[in-house]
């Protein structure tokens, strides 16, 4: 085995082992993990002509409908001894249909056109397999390729629907080029109405759409899309892979909401679940052929033990092809532009981070903890898309800090393009449940904001839908609680719990955009200091929609404060895009006083400022500058249509002087408020990034 790890040659492992050295003494392990990778990617082009052939499986698994109206069906099912098909289009005859058996397990039957030469499964008609084992049992089973499943109310189950519309949507944008600098709209389509239902694809793109475009996204990130029987999951349970969910709408209408979204220059991302599946055996993947195993692994390895869910087995064939496929099927029929995958760090370790935590030593992320079979799949899985997909964004939601997982894969990394910064909303949390004002530690707030490898782009995010479940709440009603309900009106003077949670709710997210990473991301309605939580309908809440929807509402009643949030959110990307520093190199901070409760730090050439002491404003105060110059305000946390003060002159011009300060060439003396932040840009600089 030594051998054959000397002998493997990773492109520009040279240029990661120079970046780190700390990694020099695993030089193997990524030479095996890349050795098992180039095979998998050689077996592809060998067996199956190629990896994109093999990637586009969708097109003859599941349903199919010839050019002469026949139909073909094929599916993957070893363990089963005999399959059939069922649906309205036979009266539900379980044995008229059978499949025939070919070699590796897989089944395909041919249905021939009727005698009017239309096909003999018609549009939006219902389907089953019926899966015979080799036990005796009958199992009605859906699709694992199905594109499309419904429910009636009364059903607990979902049906396989046959989706074939006779004018399928036809995409009118082109896809917008990879932003620069990526601001996400993490959102739910469920859930983005006030109304207490199910909100739909349609309310998206007419309702939704043009706020995240007014607010300077460039990008959405969208949950729950592929098919999942518990609504209350958020998602995470997945029951149909290729099957966006008809809770909200039709496949079409997704279509619509991408494309729009497209016109408008924004891309959007599925946040793809990859790392295990519902158990589910009716309505989802689970054993679908009858036996434990099949697209997972068999016994206890194939079992989540905290998430009560199975766990794909990736050294397997046919679940490559599936999970491959997959996500081309995502970027090609619905013309998503990248995915953020979803627990990740359960995929990488044998112990799927249960009772482990990660101190950071490299010796965490090597060795027989780690399940190489599922890395490879995700070196796979990036390799491809990158290769494909120009412009393709992947995001890999980790809680571990697995080293060289934003590295390309010809550095011997899995190939993401991002990792999320999850350390930084605990630390808000955190720091908002255990500390007074006066203790806030600016020193570890710095350090948790600046605190990445080197190399490996962050998304930093103040808080996301995590933050929001059910037992915990948004940062607003962290800052606010109660008040919210009847002090937001700015028809009376704000008391000081109010003027508190603005100011602070304002100053932390823009802290987060300029010093936590290279992109940001903010989760629906946040952006306004949505009040209270997320609870999905559940049993344990009467069903309740109450706390499973977005007020939009409150942000357009001009007499409420949540219109400042929501504007200082929008002028906040909106600076960002001018000035560019995401995609800039990380900050230098040159203040982080205790005592004054000061941060200061500078970014693509533009300086910020943060006082966070809740009574002490300096007139005076001393912050380090590089380059020299004329400087003016460009963002002010304090102004009046931002819920601010208004105590700062936007006339003022600020002018630096050859007197070296912290570690600058240069500085210049500022007027800083009390718990305000501010951006300023030099005049004589050009910032065309």
């Amino acid at each position: 085995m030594a051998d054959a790890e000397d002998n493997v040659a990773i492109p520009e492992l040279s240029s990661l082992l120079q970046m780190d050295p700390h990694l020099k003494p695993y030089e193997k392990d990524f030479k095996r993990r890349y050795r098992l990778f180039q095979k998998q990617l050689s077996l592809l082009e060998e067996a199956e002509a190629g990896f994109d052939q093999f990637t586009r499986s969708y097109r003859s698994f599941g349903a199919h409908r010839q050019p002469d109206n026949s139909l073909v069906f094929k599916e993957w099912a070893p363990a089963a001894e005999a399959l059939f098909l069922t649906g309205d289009f036979n009266g539900w005859d379980k044995f008229s249909h059978p499949y025939k058996k070919k070699e590796f397990g897989k089944w395909e039957l041919h249905i021939p056109p009727k005698e009017d030469k239309s096909p003999a499964v018609a549009h939006n008609s219902k389907l089953k397999v019926v899966v015979h084992t080799k036990e005796g049992e009958r199992l009605y089973r859906i699709s694992p390729w199905a594109t499309y499943v419904t429910k009636v109310n009364t059903s607990v189950v979902y049906d396989w629907v046959f989706w074939d519309p006779p004018q399928p949507y036809m995409h009118k944008h082109p896809r917008p080029r990879k932003p620069r600098s990526l601001r996400i709209y993490e959102s739910h389509v469920g859930i983005a109405s006030p109304e207490g239902k199910i909100a739909s694809y349609s309310n998206f793109t007419h309702n939704v759409l043009p706020r995240i475009k007014d607010l300077g996204y460039n990008c959405i990130q969208l949950m729950a899309i592929m098919e999942h029987a518990y609504y209350a999951s958020f998602g995470y349970q997945v029951t149909s892979f290729f099957a966006a969910s008809s809770r909200y709408g039709t496949p079409d209408e997704l279509k619509e909401l991408i494309d729009v979204a497209h016109s408008m220059g924004i891309i959007v991302l599925l946040d793809v679940v990859h790392s295990h599946a519902s158990k589910n055996t009716e309505d989802g993947l689970n054993q679908f052929d009858g036996s434990d195993s099949c697209f997972f692994h068999g016994g206890q390895r194939g079992e989540h033990p905290l998430w009560d869910s199975r766990l794909f087995n990736y050294s397997s064939w046919e679940v490559l092809r599936f999970l491959l496929s997959n996500l081309r099927w995502w970027m090609e029929e619905y013309r998503f532009d990248g995915f953020r995958f979803d627990g990740i760090t359960s995929m990488l370790y044998h112990h799927h981070g249960v009772g482990t935590g990660f101190s950071g030593d490299y010796s965490e992320y090597f060795g027989l903890q780690v399940d190489e079979d599922s890395l490879v799949y995700l070196m796979l899985a990036n390799h491809i898309l990158h290769t494909v997909y120009e412009d393709c964004i992947t995001i890999a939601e980790d809680v571990s800090g697995m080293p060289t997982l934003c590295r390309p894969v010809q550095e011997g990394g899995c190939g993401f393009d991002y990792r999320l910064a999850m350390a930084i909303p605990d630390k808000w949390i955190q720091i908002l449940k255990e500390f007074k004002d006066e203790d806030w530690d600016m020193g570890n707030i710095v350090h948790t904001l600046t605190n990445r490898r080197y190399g490996e782009n962050c998304i930093a995010y103040a808080e996301s839908h995590d933050q929001a479940l059910v037992g915990d709440k948004s940062l607003a009603f962290w800052l606010m609680d109660k008040e919210m309900y009847t002090n937001m009106s700015t028809l009376i003077p704000m008391n000081p719990i109010i003027d508190r949670g603005i100011q602070l709710h304002k100053m932390i997210r823009l802290l987060t955009h300029g010093l936590g990473g290279e992109g940001y991301l903010n989760f629906m309605g946040n952006e306004f200091g949505h009040p209270e939580w997320l609870d999905f309908p559940r049993v344990g809440n009467n069903e309740s929609y109450h706390y499973a929807r977005r007020q939009f509402n409150l942000v357009d009643m001009d007499h409420l404060r949540y219109c400042q949030l929501y504007a200082f959110d929008r002028d906040m990307n909106r600076t960002e895009d001018k000035y560019g520093w995401l995609a800039a190199p990380p900050a230098f901070v040159s203040t982080k006083h205790e005592g004054d409760k000061v941060i200061a730090f500078e970014r693509a050439n533009v300086i910020f400022i943060f006082n966070f002491h809740p009574t002490n404003s300096y007139s005076s105060y001393r912050v380090g500058v590089g380059p020299s110059g004329k400087y003016k305000i460009k963002l002010d946390s304090d102004e009046i249509q931002y819920g601010g003060h208004g105590r700062l002159d936007h006339n003022t011009e600020f002018f630096t002087e050859s007197v070296p300060f912290n570690d600058r060439s240069n500085s210049m003396q500022v007027y800083i408020p009390c718990r305000t932040a501010v951006v300023l840009a030099n005049e004589e600089i050009d910032y065309c990034y």
